[in-house]
């Protein structure tokens, strides 16, 4: 039995010279050394008592080495759960903990105090640097440089990425060897990739994006990509000549717009700018194309499907829209109470079906048959149409989910730290335009009797508790929370009331 993901995506570079990474410090890692770590970390994986089916967390930075562990995992049949690396002590207890992680591979500057929470878990830990130095380099070192790539089917768990809702804990998507190399297919295709391209990729490779799309898209294309740490404006615009497409989130764009550096002639070479993981405002499509003469192309995905439309590599790319569903992607927009499809050019609940939609949450049957259909279709908590050319729109969300700059959050987490505080009576988390991160978060309190809040002592208690991406931009104190009748907090109003606090940032 084969292993289709590692021989499409990785096998069919074996003993290939070509150039794979291309590093900001001028070197270039070629397919074939890149293989070579992958199956001397596959070694040190096993022989650290790992076996197909368990789970490896991985809180890293970005590097060729972190990128390695991921092909590792999918040699030896483990499944790979890369975490956020902002994320704190806290938070990274329930996912190792949930995930019953065998595995858990940090930065040695973390590793004094995750190690008590991952031995307490029975959970090993080793280290990997951001420079690719650290335990498991070590013990790879002296690892054969080749490992029988262990058999797994279509079907088999390749990796778990943790997405939130808006009630009870992160849920551990689950997704198959079948989810990520469908979509990696018919996402080079429609895209166009070949071996021909060059991808600039700044994301981080915690994320779906920067991880399932633009990395698997790469490897199986045979594309070079420019593989920088983080999204650094110089770097960028330094080696953009170098490259021919680029994927990135909202600000991404908005922050290369800002940089009078940003020319036309500087992308004149430039084939595709994709972005996603956060809505991309109009005003910024049209910006983009004025500057650069490039329109570009927003795709719609989410962790648990991976992509599900796109707006056309040949044809209208139409700015406030999320194109057309992919080939071999069913969508349809449905009335939320009945789960009855709606005519188009109506607001729904946007469901999909596919190869590409995962398989259901770790150990949470009742989320997964609440979310999942026993016909496949996937109800997104999205709130869509699709007008009469077809082209799909996002208009908001039947969830409070917030995304910002691409990180799902979760406003219930962050309401239980401002409600912790004695300050505080109650709190609404919300979610508001913002250009850079398409959304931000916004925190609503109303002060417990008696009490004067101090909103930055208060702001300063999420700091320790949350990761940066999740702490409020601004607090905001009200004398009471609007309710409904039957006293539900409607944030629904708090989101238009504060709708343009950020409009002039």
């Amino acid at each position: 039995m084969a292993n289709p993901l590692y021989d499409t995506l990785f096998g069919i570079h074996a003993d290939k010279s070509t150039p794979f990474l291309h590093l900001s410090d001028g070197t270039t890692v070629t397919h074939a050394d890149f293989l070579t770590l992958a199956a001397r970390f596959a070694h040190a994986l096993t022989n650290a008592g790992v076996t197909p089916g368990d789970r490896v967390a991985a809180q890293i930075e970005k590097s060729p080495q972190s990128l390695a562990l991921y092909a590792a995992c999918v040699q030896a049949g483990i499944v790979f759960l890369p975490l956020n690396t902002a994320y704190t002590v806290s938070e990274l207890t329930y996912f190792i903990e949930n995930s019953g992680a065998r595995l858990l591979v940090c930065d040695v500057a973390k590793e004094a105090e995750l190690s008590p929470m991952a031995v307490s878990l029975g959970t090993e830990t080793l280290t990997l640097n951001a420079d690719g130095s650290g335990s498991l380099s070590d013990r790879a070192q002296d690892c054969p440089d080749s490992f029988d790539t262990v058999a797994r089917h279509s079907d088999d768990l390749a990796a778990f990425l943790y997405t939130s809702g808006t009630t009870g804990r992160s849920k551990g998507a689950m997704l198959t060897q079948k989810n990520l190399l469908s979509n990696a297919k018919t996402l080079a295709a429609y895209w166009e990739f070949s071996d021909a391209d060059t991808l600039l990729h700044a994301l981080p490779i915690f994320h779906t994006h920067g991880l399932f799309v633009a990395t698997n898209i790469a490897l199986l294309s045979g594309s070079a990509m420019i593989f920088l740490p983080k999204f650094d404006l110089d770097a960028v615009l330094r080696l953009m000549p170098q490259a021919t497409a680029m994927m990135g989130v909202p600000t991404f764009y908005t922050r290369l717009l800002a940089d009078p550096r940003f020319t036309r002639e500087l992308t004149a070479h430039m084939r595709l700018f994709i972005s996603g993981s956060a809505p991309l405002l109009a005003e910024t499509h049209s910006q983009f194309e004025g500057r650069t003469g490039h329109r570009i192309l927003e795709r719609y995905g989410m962790t648990e499907t991976n992509m599900n439309t796109s707006n056309p590599y040949t044809g209208e790319r139409r700015a406030g829209t999320v194109g057309f569903p992919l080939p071999g992607v069913e969508l349809k927009i449905t009335d939320p109470s009945t789960g009855e499809v709606i005519p188009d050019g109506k607001v729904g609940q946007i469901e999909v079906r596919g190869p590409n939609v995962f398989k259901g949450y770790w150990q949470m049957p009742e989320k997964t048959a609440a979310e999942l259909r026993s016909d496949g279709f996937f109800i997104t908590g999205d709130l869509g149409t699709v007008d009469d050319d077809g082209y799909v729109h996002i208009v908001g969300r039947n969830k409070d989910l917030i995304i910002s700059g691409g990180y799902n959050i979760y406003p219930k987490e962050i309401e239980l730290v401002l409600d912790a505080h004695p300050d505080v009576l109650e709190s609404a988390v919300i979610g508001v335009p913002h250009a850079d991160f398409g959304e931000t978060v916004v925190g609503v309190i109303v002060p417990a009797p008696g009490r004067t809040p101090d909103l930055e002592a208060i702001a300063l208690t999420t700091t320790t508790a949350l990761a940066r991406f999740k702490q409020p931009r601004k607090l905001i104190s009200v004398d009471e929370l609007p309710r409904n009748t039957m006293g539900k907090v409607q944030k629904n109003l708090l989101r238009d009331a504060y709708r343009d606090i950020f409009a002039a940032s």
